[in-house]
């Protein structure tokens, strides 16, 4: 039996055999990719210049988003989120745990395709179908009690 100490008999971990199925490898959704990582901030200030300097991106022009109570803006793939008021989902992650990552977001052809084949595997979302996202894009939010506790975000990018 592997106690996992050094010495062990090398036996794999129970997890493992989950991870090498072949059904572990086959993808929730056809097309996804990474598009990025958002960090929840109060004020730009402090992180735009450190990211602009670790990437050389230069940030985007922050946009405002009404129906989401927040004001965006990106330096290369990472997405700064700051609330608008001290009401709001953003301005309570902020309260509770500080700033910082926020969620992670992967691209699709379709978010409302994939809302709908996500939720027929099982997972929840915080709305109803997609929504408007900064840059015109349509977005959804998996819910995290249905992720692992990780705020997942769909993006389907406008042809902008």
């Amino acid at each position: 039996m592997n106690t996992g100490e050094p010495g062990g008999s090398g036996a794999a971990h129970p997890d493992s055999r989950e991870a090498d199925s072949p059904a572990h490898h086959q993808p929730l959704l056809d097309g996804a990719e990474l598009d990025h990582a958002a960090i929840a901030v109060r004020s730009f200030d402090e992180m735009v210049p450190l990211l602009e300097q670790l990437s050389g991106a230069r940030a985007t022009r922050p946009e405002r988003v009404e129906r989401q109570g927040v004001e965006v803006c990106f330096v290369g793939n990472v997405e700064l989120i700051r609330p608008l008021s001290e009401v709001g989902s953003v301005a309570r992650f902020i309260d509770r745990r500080g700033p910082g990552l926020h969620h992670i977001a992967y691209r699709v052809p379709d978010a409302g395709h994939a809302m709908e084949t996500l939720a027929a595997r099982g997972y929840s979302f915080t709305s109803e179908g997609p929504m408007a996202g900064a840059g015109g894009h349509r977005i959804a939010f998996m819910h995290p009690r249905s992720t692992g506790g990780v705020l997942v975000e769909l993006v389907e990018r406008s042809e902008k």
